[in-house]
């Protein structure tokens, strides 16, 4: 077994529940974890033989660019991506963070965080 990680990846998005939040948007910070026997492609050199961090990247900036109320949904669809198109994820956890969010206070950033597992 063997983890790839994929963090602080920057996107500008439109999610929230205010109006405001998703006409004008704002700054994101979405960081991923996956799981995966990692052992084939550490012998064959091959990307074919393990998970490809650009593809993972790519599902992440795909699913923030569609509006969501909750952070909570777009995690969801994420996790949901990567386990449909890569079947050697076992195990996926994702953090999807908003910067600076509106909330009446000083607030660096809140963080939602999803983990599922590939259903046997």
């Amino acid at each position: 077994m063997g983890i790839i990680k994929v963090e602080n990846i920057r996107v500008f998005a439109h999610h929230g529940c205010l109006a405001e939040e998703t006409k004008i948007g704002s700054d994101y910070r979405v960081d991923l974890e996956v799981k995966a026997n990692l052992q084939t492609s550490a012998k064959t050199d091959k990307l074919s033989d393990t998970i490809d961090y650009v593809f993972l990247n790519r599902i992440i900036r795909e699913e923030m660019k569609k509006p969501s109320h909750l952070l909570e949904t777009v995690a969801k669809r994420i996790l949901l991506r990567i386990f449909d198109e890569d079947d050697l994820v076992n195990k996926a956890t994702v953090w999807v963070s908003k910067l600076n969010p509106p909330i009446g206070g000083d607030v660096e950033m809140v963080t939602i965080k999803m983990t599922e597992k590939r259903k046997k």
